[in-house]
């Protein structure tokens, strides 16, 4: 009995000395290992550029195919050219004819007259106003303010004289003045006469009107 009471009393202090000195068989729990950051854009070796867009102009709009019967879109009436000097749409032909005629016979002298015709052009001449079905007609309808500019688009200028209208001649021979023949002073459409003989008006293109005086 005694040597029972003995180990159990010397149980006991082994304990609370082993509870004065710590625990010392208790295990240490390792903190754990830290984990690899992940790596940024701009720690990671050779990243990858974002690639830059390539910008390209817009696309072509297709043409607009026209639905079956559909009307066309009219095209633009063109304009006179730079060189008919006030001479609109719609613009006269070529100088076809000279009317000369005598316009008013003088004790001194005659006054001729002409006319620059154009044609054969019978649709012309219906647009300008003659409606009678002639193919040959003057450039405008008399008072018509672009006469002056459509006579001068086809007769062109003189080449004596340099004036807008026909280049004025008697027997082959220049208008000079007295006491043959001479342009009129106002109009160069005219000529005055002061002998007999063939007169000639004559545009730019080398067509002529005569008419003979006999006085």
């Amino acid at each position: 009995m005694r040597l029972r009471l003995a180990g159990a009393a010397a149980l006991v202090a082994t304990c609370l000395a082993a509870s004065a000195c710590g625990s010392l068989d208790t295990p240490t729990v390792p903190e754990p290992a830290p984990q690899p950051s992940t790596p940024t854009a701009s720690t990671q070796p050779n990243p990858s550029p974002t690639p830059t867009p390539v910008l390209s102009g817009p696309a072509p709009k297709p043409s607009p195919t026209p639905e079956p019967g559909a009307t066309p879109d009219p095209q633009p009436t063109p304009s006179a050219p730079a060189d008919s000097g006030g001479c609109g749409n719609p613009l006269p032909g070529p100088l076809a004819e000279v009317n000369v005629k005598i316009h008013q016979r003088g004790d001194n002298h005659w006054i001729l007259d002409s006319t620059p015709l154009v044609g054969p052009d019978v649709t012309y001449c219906a647009k300008i106003g003659f409606t009678d079905g002639r193919g040959f007609c003057p450039v405008r309808v008399e008072g018509h303010p672009e006469r002056e500019a459509c006579e001068l688009y086809v007769t062109g200028r003189a080449r004596d004289t340099g004036r807008p209208g026909p280049t004025w001649s008697v027997d082959g021979s220049l208008c000079t003045g007295q006491p043959v023949c001479g342009n009129h002073p106002d109009n160069q459409y005219q000529a005055m006469a002061y002998k007999s003989g063939l007169y000639k008006a004559c545009g730019k293109n080398d067509v002529c009107g005569s008419v003979t005086v006999d006085r």
